[in-house]
C-alpha cells in the first residue's frame, strides 16, 4: 500500500471518528434539553402579588416563629456576621455552597423579591432570575412547606435590617456547578409536593395537647419533620449524588462532611423514641437533656437555634409523629461478636477510663443524675455506628444552653491527651463494659472519625 493510500484512509477514519463523536455530541445536547425541558414543567409562575398584607404584625411573629422552626438561621448568618446576610461556607462532597443573603437589601439581598419569587425558591427551588438552585439548601424538604406558611416567613425577613453583602461565589468542582448538572439532577430526585398548596395541619394553639385528635396531632408533627425541620437531611442516608433515599428515610445517617452520625429514629437501639414517657420525649427537644439522654454535636445546635422556641403543641405534636414511625428490625453490629477484643486493649481502656473519666461518670458507668450521662446502657455508646462517641472522646461533649438548661455541664476534649491507639481502647473498654455488648473499635475506626 502506497502512503498516499495509507493517508487516504486514516483521514477516511478519521471523518468517521468525528461523525460518530460529533453525532454523540448532538445526542448528549438533546438529553440536556430534554432534561432542562422536563424542568420547566416544575416552573411556579410568577405573577403580580399584593404583599401589602403581609406587613400584619401577626403574620410577621408567625414567620419568626416558623424560621425558627426551619432553623434558617443556622445557615444563612456567618459566625460572627450580621443576622440573615449569608455568606456561610456550608461544605458538601462537590464543594463549599454559600448561604444567600436574606435581609431587604435591594442590590443583594431579597429586596427586589416579592412573596412569589420566595414561594418558588422553597418550593420549586429557583432563584428570583429562574435560576435552579443548589439542594445544599434543602428544597426538597421546604417543598411540602404551604404558601401561607412560606409568605409569613418572608413577611418576617422582610422587616429585618438591610444589610448590603454580595452573594459570595460557589466552589464547586465541575461539573457539579453547572445548570445541566442541576436540571439532571432534579430530574432525578426532585419533584414538587403538589400538597403544598393546601393549608398547614393547625397547631390548635389553646387546646390541650392530650385532648387534641391523635391523627391531627400526628398530621402536623410530620408536616413540621418532613418540611421546615427538614429532618431526614440527616436522619437518612445519602447516596452518591447525595439525594436522600425515601424507601429509608429517618433510618439514620452520616452527617455530610461532619464526621457525625445522625442515628436512626425508628430503632431503639439508636435513637428510636417510641417507649419513652412523652414528656421525657418533649424535654430532650425543648431542653436538650431528659431522663433519657441529652443532645451533643450537630442535634444539640438544633436544640439550641430551633426546637427549644417551638411551642408545647408543636413539641407534642413532633412527639407524636416520631413515636408513630414503624420501627425499625435491628441491624447487627458488623464488628461482633464484641468478646473479640484483645486483653491488652481492654486494660489500656480500663486504665485510661479510671484516670480522665471516672470522676464523672463513675466506677460503674453510673453517671450523676442531672450532671453527667450515664454510660453503662447508653446507647450512644453502644450503637453499631461508633462515630458519635469517638467524636465525643476527641471533641468534647457540649448540650445546648436552653431555658430549660441554662448551664449544662460538658465534657472536655481529649483529641491532644490521646493518641489514635489510646482512644480507641478508651471506646472499645466502654462499648464492653457494665453489660454494654458492642464491637471493638480499632485505630483506623479513630482516623476514620478524627
Amino acid at each position: 500500500m502506497s502512503g498516499l493510500e495509507a493517508a487516504a484512509q486514516r483521514r477516511g477514519r478519521l471523518r468517521i471518528v468525528t461523525v460518530v463523536v460529533l453525532g454523540l455530541l448532538v445526542a448528549a445536547g438533546g438529553v440536556v434539553a430534554g432534561v432542562v425541558a422536563l424542568n420547566l414543567r416544575d416552573e411556579a409562575p410568577i405573577v403580580a402579588v399584593d404583599d401589602s398584607a403581609l406587613a400584619a404584625p401577626a403574620t410577621i411573629a408567625r414567620g419568626e416563629y416558623l424560621a425558627r422552626a426551619g432553623n434558617c438561621m443556622a445557615c444563612h448568618t456567618e459566625r460572627g456576621g450580621a443576622l440573615w446576610a449569608g455568606g456561610r461556607g456550608i461544605e458538601t462532597p462537590f464543594g463549599v455552597v454559600h448561604s444567600s443573603n436574606l435581609t431587604p437589601d435591594r442590590e443583594t439581598g431579597l429586596g427586589e423579591w416579592t412573596s412569589a419569587h420566595f414561594w418558588r425558591a422553597l418550593h420549586n427551588g429557583r432563584s428570583k432570575d429562574g435560576r435552579l438552585l443548589y439542594p445544599a439548601f434543602p428544597y426538597t424538604h421546604y417543598t411540602r412547606v404551604t404558601r401561607a406558611d412560606a409568605d409569613a416567613i418572608f413577611a418576617y425577613l422582610k422587616v429585618q435590617p438591610a444589610v448590603a453583602r454580595p452573594n459570595a461565589a460557589h466552589r464547586l468542582r465541575f461539573p457539579y456547578g453547572t445548570q445541566p448538572a442541576l436540571a439532571v439532577w432534579r430530574v432525578l430526585y426532585f419533584r414538587p409536593d403538589a400538597s403544598a398548596g393546601l393549608p398547614a395541619p393547625p397547631a390548635m394553639p389553646g387546646v390541650s395537647h392530650g385532648m387534641q385528635d391523635a391523627e391531627a396531632l400526628r398530621s402536623r408533627g410530620a408536616y413540621l419533620a418532613r418540611g421546615l425541620g427538614h429532618c431526614t437531611a440527616c436522619h437518612g442516608p445519602r447516596n452518591a449524588w447525595g439525594a436522600t433515599d425515601p424507601a429509608r428515610e429517618w433510618s439514620g445517617g452520616m452527617v455530610p462532611m461532619q464526621r457525625w452520625y445522625a442515628p436512626s429514629l425508628r430503632s431503639e437501639a439508636e435513637a428510636g423514641v417510641a417507649t419513652w414517657p412523652i414528656e421525657d420525649v418533649v424535654r430532650l427537644l425543648r431542653d436538650g437533656v431528659s431522663g433519657h439522654g441529652s443532645v451533643l454535636g450537630p442535634m444539640a445546635e438544633v436544640v439550641y437555634r430551633s426546637t427549644q422556641y417551638l411551642d408545647e403543641t408543636d413539641l407534642h405534636a413532633l412527639v407524636a409523629f416520631l413515636q408513630a414511625l414503624p420501627p425499625e428490625a435491628p441491624r447487627p453490629d458488623p464488628g461482633a461478636p464484641a468478646l473479640a477484643a484483645e486483653a491488652k486493649v481492654v486494660a489500656l481502656g480500663e486504665r485510661l477510663y479510671a484516670q480522665h473519666c471516672a470522676d464523672c461518670h463513675g466506677k460503674s458507668g453510673e453517671g450523676v443524675a442531672g450532671a453527667y450521662p450515664a454510660l453503662a446502657g447508653n446507647r450512644a455508646v453502644t450503637m453499631a455506628n461508633p462515630a458519635n462517641v469517638i467524636r465525643v472522646v476527641l471533641s468534647g461533649g457540649f448540650a445546648p444552653s436552653t431555658a430549660g438548661n441554662p448551664r449544662p455541664h460538658g465534657m472536655p476534649p481529649f483529641a491532644h491527651l490521646m493518641t489514635d491507639e489510646q482512644v480507641a481502647a478508651l471506646v472499645t473498654w466502654l462499648r464492653l463494659s457494665w453489660g454494654n455488648k458492642a464491637s471493638q473499635v480499632t485505630f483506623s475506626d479513630v482516623v476514620r472519625y478524627r
